[in-house]
Protein backbone atom coordinates (compact mmCIF):
# COMPACT_ATOMS: atom_id res chain seq x y z
CA UNK A 1 0.00 0.00 0.00
CA UNK A 2 1.29 3.58 -0.60
CA UNK A 3 -0.30 6.56 0.23
CA UNK A 4 0.58 10.22 0.93
CA UNK A 5 3.34 12.31 3.19
CA UNK A 6 1.64 16.15 4.34
CA UNK A 7 1.60 18.34 1.47
CA UNK A 8 4.52 21.05 1.84
CA UNK A 9 6.53 23.44 0.28
CA UNK A 10 9.36 22.97 -1.92
CA UNK A 11 12.29 25.64 -1.06
CA UNK A 12 15.98 24.89 -1.66
CA UNK A 13 16.51 20.94 -1.32
CA UNK A 14 18.83 20.48 2.11
CA UNK A 15 21.88 17.57 1.19
CA UNK A 16 21.11 13.94 2.40
CA UNK A 17 23.58 12.85 5.56
CA UNK A 18 25.48 9.70 4.43
CA UNK A 19 25.08 6.68 7.30
CA UNK A 20 21.61 7.01 8.19
CA UNK A 21 20.56 4.69 10.96
CA UNK A 22 19.97 1.39 8.33
CA UNK A 23 17.87 -0.90 11.33
CA UNK A 24 14.66 -1.99 9.71
CA UNK A 25 11.57 -3.72 11.17
CA UNK A 26 9.40 -6.27 9.37
CA UNK A 27 5.96 -6.08 10.60
CA UNK A 28 3.38 -8.40 10.38
CA UNK A 29 0.46 -6.95 12.13
CA UNK A 30 -2.65 -5.24 9.79
CA UNK A 31 -1.21 -1.99 8.08
CA UNK A 32 -2.67 1.06 9.69
CA UNK A 33 -1.29 3.92 8.11
CA UNK A 34 0.63 6.06 5.71
CA UNK A 35 3.91 7.26 4.40
CA UNK A 36 6.14 8.42 1.16
CA UNK A 37 6.00 11.74 -0.25
CA UNK A 38 9.48 13.69 -1.91
CA UNK A 39 8.43 17.18 -1.05
CA UNK A 40 11.07 18.86 1.14
CA UNK A 41 11.68 22.08 3.67
CA UNK A 42 14.83 23.42 5.22
CA UNK A 43 14.76 25.04 8.34
CA UNK A 44 17.09 26.96 10.55
CA UNK A 45 17.59 24.77 13.51
CA UNK A 46 17.16 25.13 17.05
CA UNK A 47 21.47 24.56 17.33
CA UNK A 48 24.01 23.11 15.13
CA UNK A 49 26.32 21.05 17.89
CA UNK A 50 27.89 18.24 15.77
CA UNK A 51 25.83 14.94 16.34
CA UNK A 52 26.25 11.36 17.43
CA UNK A 53 30.18 11.96 17.90
CA UNK A 54 30.41 8.62 19.30
CA UNK A 55 27.56 5.93 19.68
CA UNK A 56 24.26 6.66 21.97
CA UNK A 57 24.03 2.61 21.94
CA UNK A 58 24.76 2.16 25.80
CA UNK A 59 23.59 0.22 28.36
CA UNK A 60 21.58 2.26 31.31
CA UNK A 61 22.63 1.13 34.13
CA UNK A 62 21.46 1.60 38.12
CA UNK A 63 25.00 2.49 39.28
CA UNK A 64 25.57 5.59 37.58
CA UNK A 65 28.88 6.83 39.45
CA UNK A 66 31.24 8.85 37.79
CA UNK A 67 34.94 9.06 38.37
CA UNK A 68 37.34 11.85 37.71
CA UNK A 69 40.84 9.61 37.61
CA UNK A 70 42.28 7.67 34.67
CA UNK A 71 41.87 8.94 30.96
CA UNK A 72 38.56 9.67 29.53
CA UNK A 73 37.08 9.53 26.45
CA UNK A 74 37.26 12.48 24.16
CA UNK A 75 33.98 13.90 22.30
CA UNK A 76 34.48 15.96 19.48
CA UNK A 77 36.40 19.16 20.17
CA UNK A 78 35.72 18.30 24.03
CA UNK A 79 39.25 16.51 25.20
CA UNK A 80 40.37 15.76 28.60
CA UNK A 81 40.29 18.35 30.82
CA UNK A 82 37.04 19.55 29.25
CA UNK A 83 35.53 15.70 30.25
CA UNK A 84 37.48 15.96 33.36
CA UNK A 85 35.28 19.23 34.08
CA UNK A 86 32.21 17.77 32.92
CA UNK A 87 32.51 14.58 35.44
CA UNK A 88 33.08 17.64 38.09
CA UNK A 89 29.71 18.83 37.50
CA UNK A 90 28.04 15.29 37.22
CA UNK A 91 29.88 14.19 40.57
CA UNK A 92 28.85 17.56 42.55
CA UNK A 93 25.19 16.67 41.06
CA UNK A 94 25.51 13.31 42.66
CA UNK A 95 26.50 14.50 45.96
CA UNK A 96 23.54 16.77 46.05
CA UNK A 97 20.95 14.15 44.81
CA UNK A 98 20.16 16.55 42.01
CA UNK A 99 18.76 13.98 38.93
CA UNK A 100 20.33 13.56 35.95
CA UNK A 101 18.37 15.93 33.99
CA UNK A 102 19.92 18.55 36.21
CA UNK A 103 23.56 16.98 35.32
CA UNK A 104 22.34 17.47 31.44
CA UNK A 105 21.13 21.54 31.77
CA UNK A 106 24.26 22.13 34.02
CA UNK A 107 26.64 20.58 31.12
CA UNK A 108 25.03 22.12 28.62
CA UNK A 109 25.10 25.71 30.06
CA UNK A 110 29.03 25.20 31.09
CA UNK A 111 29.78 24.06 27.08
CA UNK A 112 27.67 27.44 26.17
CA UNK A 113 29.46 29.65 28.66
CA UNK A 114 33.22 28.01 28.55
CA UNK A 115 33.00 25.32 26.03
CA UNK A 116 33.79 23.19 29.63
CA UNK A 117 36.86 25.29 29.58
CA UNK A 118 38.14 26.68 33.69
CA UNK A 119 38.32 30.31 32.68
CA UNK A 120 40.36 33.04 33.85
CA UNK A 121 39.49 36.48 32.64
CA UNK A 122 42.25 39.67 31.19
CA UNK A 123 40.60 41.89 33.25
CA UNK A 124 39.39 40.60 36.62
CA UNK A 125 43.26 40.72 38.96
CA UNK A 126 44.61 37.95 39.77
CA UNK A 127 42.42 35.55 37.65
CA UNK A 128 45.22 34.58 35.76
CA UNK A 129 47.51 33.36 38.55
CA UNK A 130 45.04 30.24 39.44
CA UNK A 131 45.75 27.49 37.23
CA UNK A 132 43.21 27.45 34.64
CA UNK A 133 42.56 26.34 30.64
CA UNK A 134 41.95 29.15 29.24
CA UNK A 135 41.30 33.02 29.17
CA UNK A 136 38.23 35.36 28.63
CA UNK A 137 36.97 39.00 29.02
CA UNK A 138 33.17 39.22 29.02
CA UNK A 139 33.11 41.38 32.24
CA UNK A 140 33.81 40.06 35.33
CA UNK A 141 32.85 36.88 34.72
CA UNK A 142 34.93 33.76 35.55
CA UNK A 143 35.13 29.87 35.50
CA UNK A 144 33.55 26.93 33.49
CA UNK A 145 29.32 28.83 34.11
CA UNK A 146 31.41 32.52 33.71
CA UNK A 147 29.85 33.28 37.09
CA UNK A 148 29.95 36.53 38.18
CA UNK A 149 31.55 38.32 41.24
CA UNK A 150 28.36 38.33 43.15
CA UNK A 151 28.61 34.49 42.98
CA UNK A 152 31.69 34.20 45.35
CA UNK A 153 35.36 35.13 45.16
CA UNK A 154 37.29 34.46 42.40
CA UNK A 155 39.17 31.69 43.71
CA UNK A 156 35.83 29.97 44.75
CA UNK A 157 34.42 31.04 41.03
CA UNK A 158 37.62 29.16 39.41
CA UNK A 159 37.03 26.23 41.44
CA UNK A 160 34.84 23.66 38.96
CA UNK A 161 33.20 22.30 42.37
CA UNK A 162 32.09 25.46 43.90
CA UNK A 163 30.97 26.82 40.41
CA UNK A 164 28.64 23.65 39.95
CA UNK A 165 27.20 23.87 43.45
CA UNK A 166 26.60 27.32 43.32
CA UNK A 167 24.53 26.80 39.71
CA UNK A 168 22.75 23.38 41.05
CA UNK A 169 21.69 25.30 44.12
CA UNK A 170 20.07 28.22 41.89
CA UNK A 171 18.64 25.98 39.33
CA UNK A 172 17.08 24.18 42.96
CA UNK A 173 15.33 26.93 43.34
CA UNK A 174 13.31 26.99 39.88
CA UNK A 175 9.91 26.49 39.95
CA UNK A 176 9.33 23.32 37.81
CA UNK A 177 12.95 23.19 36.36
CA UNK A 178 13.08 19.81 35.36
CA UNK A 179 9.71 20.12 33.04
CA UNK A 180 11.02 23.49 31.53
CA UNK A 181 12.92 23.29 28.05
CA UNK A 182 16.67 23.10 28.55
CA UNK A 183 17.40 26.22 27.42
CA UNK A 184 14.38 28.01 29.70
CA UNK A 185 15.88 26.40 32.82
CA UNK A 186 19.73 27.46 32.12
CA UNK A 187 18.15 30.77 31.56
CA UNK A 188 17.03 30.99 34.72
CA UNK A 189 20.06 30.58 36.44
CA UNK A 190 22.65 32.54 34.12
CA UNK A 191 20.49 35.25 33.33
CA UNK A 192 22.19 35.41 29.37
CA UNK A 193 22.26 37.69 27.19
CA UNK A 194 21.55 35.41 24.53
CA UNK A 195 18.68 33.32 26.37
CA UNK A 196 18.62 30.78 23.01
CA UNK A 197 21.62 30.05 23.25
CA UNK A 198 21.60 26.60 25.53
CA UNK A 199 19.51 24.47 23.57
CA UNK A 200 21.55 23.41 20.71
CA UNK A 201 23.91 21.49 23.03
CA UNK A 202 21.58 19.67 25.07
CA UNK A 203 22.05 16.27 22.54
CA UNK A 204 25.58 16.16 22.73
CA UNK A 205 25.65 17.33 27.24
CA UNK A 206 23.37 14.29 27.07
CA UNK A 207 25.92 12.20 25.23
CA UNK A 208 28.31 13.12 27.81
CA UNK A 209 26.33 12.47 30.47
CA UNK A 210 25.52 9.33 28.74
CA UNK A 211 29.33 8.15 28.88
CA UNK A 212 30.51 9.64 31.88
CA UNK A 213 27.36 8.19 34.21
CA UNK A 214 26.94 4.92 32.51
CA UNK A 215 23.83 6.14 30.08
CA UNK A 216 22.04 8.79 32.98
CA UNK A 217 20.42 10.53 30.39
CA UNK A 218 17.93 8.06 29.28
CA UNK A 219 16.66 7.68 32.80
CA UNK A 220 13.58 9.02 34.08
CA UNK A 221 12.69 10.34 37.59
CA UNK A 222 9.60 9.32 39.00
CA UNK A 223 8.48 10.06 42.31
CA UNK A 224 11.65 9.07 44.47
CA UNK A 225 12.81 6.38 41.49
CA UNK A 226 15.01 6.84 39.10
CA UNK A 227 14.32 4.60 36.37
CA UNK A 228 16.09 3.58 33.01
CA UNK A 229 14.48 3.97 29.45
CA UNK A 230 10.90 4.16 30.60
CA UNK A 231 10.17 7.84 29.38
CA UNK A 232 6.50 8.00 28.19
CA UNK A 233 4.16 11.00 28.28
CA UNK A 234 4.55 13.57 30.86
CA UNK A 235 7.37 11.63 31.96
CA UNK A 236 10.49 12.91 30.69
CA UNK A 237 14.11 11.25 30.10
CA UNK A 238 17.01 13.02 31.37
CA UNK A 239 17.83 13.56 27.71
CA UNK A 240 15.07 15.71 26.95
CA UNK A 241 12.70 13.18 25.22
CA UNK A 242 9.67 10.99 25.97
CA UNK A 243 7.24 8.64 24.13
CA UNK A 244 4.82 10.42 22.72
CA UNK A 245 2.05 7.73 23.76
CA UNK A 246 2.15 4.34 25.27
CA UNK A 247 1.46 1.29 23.56
CA UNK A 248 3.55 -1.15 20.91
CA UNK A 249 4.76 -0.61 17.78
CA UNK A 250 3.07 -2.21 15.15
CA UNK A 251 3.93 -1.50 11.77
CA UNK A 252 7.50 -0.44 11.70
CA UNK A 253 9.67 1.81 9.32
CA UNK A 254 9.77 1.19 6.28
CA UNK A 255 9.82 -2.22 6.13
CA UNK A 256 10.08 -4.64 3.14
CA UNK A 257 6.28 -4.80 2.63
CA UNK A 258 6.02 -1.08 3.20
CA UNK A 259 9.32 0.73 1.90
CA UNK A 260 7.56 4.33 1.83
CA UNK A 261 6.57 4.01 5.52
CA UNK A 262 8.71 6.98 7.05
CA UNK A 263 7.68 6.07 10.48
CA UNK A 264 6.12 3.77 13.04
CA UNK A 265 2.26 3.15 14.19
CA UNK A 266 1.45 2.71 17.27
CA UNK A 267 -2.06 1.47 17.73
CA UNK A 268 -4.21 3.33 20.94
CA UNK A 269 -7.63 4.22 21.86
CA UNK A 270 -9.12 7.03 20.16
CA UNK A 271 -8.82 10.39 22.44
CA UNK A 272 -5.55 9.05 23.92
CA UNK A 273 -3.72 12.09 24.85
CA UNK A 274 -0.36 12.56 22.41
CA UNK A 275 2.58 14.39 24.02
CA UNK A 276 5.20 16.44 22.27
CA UNK A 277 8.24 14.01 21.97
CA UNK A 278 10.66 16.67 23.28
CA UNK A 279 10.49 20.97 23.45
CA UNK A 280 10.56 23.02 20.92
CA UNK A 281 8.33 25.23 18.01
CA UNK A 282 5.62 23.72 16.65
CA UNK A 283 6.07 23.94 12.63
CA UNK A 284 2.78 23.09 11.28
CA UNK A 285 -0.66 22.07 12.90
CA UNK A 286 -3.24 21.29 10.21
CA UNK A 287 -5.88 19.08 8.18
CA UNK A 288 -3.74 17.38 5.10
CA UNK A 289 -5.46 17.18 1.85
CA UNK A 290 -6.29 13.64 0.61
CA UNK A 291 -5.57 12.14 -2.71
CA UNK A 292 -8.34 14.22 -4.52
CA UNK A 293 -7.35 17.89 -2.49
CA UNK A 294 -10.60 17.87 -0.29
CA UNK A 295 -9.48 18.30 3.35
CA UNK A 296 -12.15 16.48 5.88
CA UNK A 297 -10.32 15.41 8.42
CA UNK A 298 -12.78 15.61 10.94
CA UNK A 299 -14.40 12.04 10.16
CA UNK A 300 -12.29 8.42 9.98
CA UNK A 301 -9.85 7.77 7.34
CA UNK A 302 -9.75 4.85 5.22
CA UNK A 303 -6.55 3.08 3.26
CA UNK A 304 -7.36 4.36 0.17
CA UNK A 305 -8.01 7.92 1.16
CA UNK A 306 -4.54 9.66 1.34
CA UNK A 307 -2.71 12.26 3.70
CA UNK A 308 -1.75 12.46 6.99
CA UNK A 309 -5.66 13.97 8.57
CA UNK A 310 -5.08 16.03 11.58
CA UNK A 311 -0.98 16.40 11.95
CA UNK A 312 1.28 18.43 13.65
CA UNK A 313 5.45 18.78 13.10
CA UNK A 314 7.39 20.06 15.70
CA UNK A 315 11.17 21.66 15.37
CA UNK A 316 13.30 20.51 18.60
CA UNK A 317 17.29 21.31 19.24
CA UNK A 318 19.14 19.70 16.97
CA UNK A 319 17.62 20.54 14.22
CA UNK A 320 14.98 17.37 14.30
CA UNK A 321 11.80 17.30 13.46
CA UNK A 322 8.63 15.18 15.15
CA UNK A 323 5.37 14.66 13.07
CA UNK A 324 2.39 13.27 14.50
CA UNK A 325 -0.49 11.97 12.10
CA UNK A 326 -4.47 10.61 12.10
CA UNK A 327 -5.20 13.04 15.27
CA UNK A 328 -9.21 12.48 15.90
CA UNK A 329 -9.40 16.35 15.89
CA UNK A 330 -8.12 19.79 15.10
CA UNK A 331 -4.59 19.66 17.00
CA UNK A 332 -3.99 21.42 20.35
CA UNK A 333 -1.46 23.65 19.57
CA UNK A 334 -0.86 26.23 16.63
CA UNK A 335 2.35 27.09 14.05
CA UNK A 336 4.64 29.23 16.07
CA UNK A 337 3.68 27.87 19.46
CA UNK A 338 6.39 27.07 21.85
CA UNK A 339 5.53 23.41 23.41
CA UNK A 340 7.49 21.79 26.23
CA UNK A 341 8.21 18.41 26.57
CA UNK A 342 5.38 15.71 26.91
CA UNK A 343 3.04 18.85 26.63
CA UNK A 344 -0.46 17.27 25.14
CA UNK A 345 -0.24 18.65 21.79
CA UNK A 346 -3.90 16.51 20.32
CA UNK A 347 -5.33 13.23 20.60
CA UNK A 348 -5.14 9.48 18.97
CA UNK A 349 -7.75 9.06 16.18
CA UNK A 350 -8.34 7.88 12.72
CA UNK A 351 -8.21 10.93 10.11
CA UNK A 352 -6.18 10.27 6.95
CA UNK A 353 -4.90 7.22 5.49
CA UNK A 354 -5.67 4.82 7.93
CA UNK A 355 -7.58 2.16 8.45
CA UNK A 356 -7.73 1.93 12.52
CA UNK A 357 -7.23 4.08 15.53
CA UNK A 358 -2.86 4.65 16.00
CA UNK A 359 -0.66 7.17 15.98
CA UNK A 360 1.67 7.74 12.95
CA UNK A 361 5.08 8.89 14.79
CA UNK A 362 7.64 10.22 12.27
CA UNK A 363 11.45 11.50 12.83
CA UNK A 364 13.33 13.47 10.63
CA UNK A 365 16.86 15.15 11.27
CA UNK A 366 18.95 18.16 9.37
CA UNK A 367 15.40 20.04 9.62
CA UNK A 368 14.20 18.25 6.22
CA UNK A 369 10.41 17.33 6.14
CA UNK A 370 10.88 15.38 3.32
CA UNK A 371 11.37 11.30 3.16
CA UNK A 372 15.11 12.18 2.66
CA UNK A 373 15.30 13.60 6.72
CA UNK A 374 13.49 10.51 7.65
CA UNK A 375 14.85 8.02 10.16
CA UNK A 376 13.41 5.00 12.24
CA UNK A 377 12.29 6.40 15.37
CA UNK A 378 12.48 3.12 17.27
CA UNK A 379 16.36 3.74 17.25
CA UNK A 380 16.54 7.25 18.10
CA UNK A 381 14.07 7.55 21.02
CA UNK A 382 15.86 4.26 22.60
CA UNK A 383 19.08 6.04 22.08
CA UNK A 384 17.20 8.70 24.27
CA UNK A 385 15.90 6.62 27.18
CA UNK A 386 11.91 7.30 25.90
CA UNK A 387 11.82 3.49 24.69
CA UNK A 388 9.05 2.63 21.95
CA UNK A 389 7.93 -0.38 22.58
CA UNK A 390 8.27 -3.07 19.10
CA UNK A 391 5.88 -5.78 19.27
CA UNK A 392 7.36 -9.13 19.79
CA UNK A 393 6.29 -10.26 16.05
CA UNK A 394 8.41 -7.35 14.47
CA UNK A 395 11.74 -8.93 13.70
CA UNK A 396 15.33 -6.76 13.50
CA UNK A 397 16.26 -7.32 10.11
Amino acid sequence: MTSQMPTVDQPRRHRLRIGALATALTATFALLCCGGGSAAFFLTGLGDEQQNLISNELDCKKDHQVTLNGTLPRMGRYGQSQMRNAAVIIKVGQEMKVPPRGWVIAIATAMQESGLRNLANSTVVGSRDIPNEGVGRDHDSVGLFQQRAGWGSVAQRMTPEYASRKFYEKLLKVDNWQQLPLTLAAQKVQISAYPDAYAKHEEVASQIVNVLARGAAKTVQIGNRTLCDQASGDNIAASGWTAPIPGRVGSGFRTASRPRHNGVDIAARKGTPIHAAAAGRVLVARCDPDHNGRRDCDVDGSPAKGGCGWFVDILHAGRYVTRYCHMVEKPLVVPGQAVKAGEVIGRVGSSGNSSGPHLHFEVHRDGDRSSLGAIDPVPFMRQRGATLTASARIVQQ
